[in-house]
């Protein structure tokens, strides 16, 4: 998302959380601290879980009770408060003044100023957590980029985004292993309610998009020591049946992986017969979910563990 002009208006906790995730970019590309960058990353998950809007808590409560949330501190608020009150936030202006969002991706080893443009204007988006959820999907075909360079540049963004932080080099790791049933399928329900109230950022997919249209909702996520990427499967057997709005696909990895470019995926969808017609499954999964259900219904349906999301 690009700096709003100085007249523009910013009420909405969406457009918040992708000024400060902006900001935290930013501050990545210049080789800035990163315990500050994770704090910027940390307010703009907090912010896109809250059921309530910032500007509601700061009118009844003031910059105070800004503060009290957990994950903003008292700059981040006092940033809040300058973008609700006044429509801009200065700081990012400065910032990103020489540093458009091609030139932000052509910081990251991979990427020249040609495929930087290119990647801004074919896929739609201007965040590195946005490319590196794109590149990730597979279905991103742009001209310059093949397998290889692809996998360069996916590590290059999982670099700067700290995806591991704790990575040891030379060490062989196991097939990844899978979240908790509940966890997923509450990660599967946040996805979807979100995407049905228009919360959540959305991106353009090469495939089955003649129109170039920004129509894919996507939602980055973080919850009991996971990490999550949620998009509405964009498959050609999702568009013939008509499921593109029911299927969803995961993307998941721990916080905490000797190697952190591994993940996994998951793909959630609306049973359509048998016991489970109605529930939501994860395909490849039925009996787990099956045995979840007969153990505690509400909390496949709804709930899970406590998470950040991220839109």
């Amino acid at each position: 998302m690009r700096s709003p002009a100085p007249d523009a208006k910013i009420e909405t906790n969406s457009q918040i959380a992708a000024l400060l995730s902006r900001y935290a970019d930013l501050l990545a590309a210049a080789g800035g601290d990163r315990f500050r960058i994770r704090a910027y990353r940390a307010a703009v998950e907090e912010i896109a879980a809250l059921d309530r809007p910032l500007a509601e808590i700061l009118a009844q409560g003031g910059i105070d009770a800004l503060i009290a949330l957990l994950g903003i501190g008292r700059g981040i608020a006092a940033a809040i408060v300058e973008m609700l009150t006044t429509g801009r936030w200065r700081q990012l202006e400065l910032r990103a003044q020489n540093l458009t969002p091609a030139r932000l991706f052509a910081t990251i080893p991979g990427i020249g100023p040609v495929l930087a443009e290119r990647l801004v204007q074919d896929l739609g988006v201007e965040t590195l957590p946005d490319l590196e959820a794109v590149l990730r999907l597979g279905d991103a075909e742009v001209q310059g980029i093949g397998a290889r360079r692809r996998a360069a540049i996916l590590a290059g963004l999982a670099q700067r985004l700290n995806r591991f932080p704790n990575a040891r080099r030379g060490r062989k790791t196991d097939k990844i292993p899978m979240p908790p049933i509940a966890l997923l399928l509450a990660v599967d329900a946040r996805y979807r309610d979100k995407a049905k109230a228009g919360a959540l950022r959305l991106i353009a997919p090469r495939r089955f998009n003649p129109d170039g249209k920004a129509w894919l909702p996507i939602m980055h996520y973080h919850a009991d020591g996971w990490d999550f990427t949620a998009l509405f499967s964009n498959t050609a057997n999702a568009h013939e049946l008509g499921r593109t709005r029911d299927w969803v696909v995961i993307y998941f990895r721990p916080d905490v992986h000797p190697d952190g470019g591994v993940e996994g995926r998951a793909t959630m969808v609306t049973e359509t017969r048998g016991p489970l017609k109605g529930q939501r499954v994860i395909r490849g999964h039925e009996a787990a979910c099956a045995q979840h259900y007969a153990k505690s219904p509400a909390l496949g349906q709804s709930a899970g563990g406590r998470g950040h999301g991220g839109g």
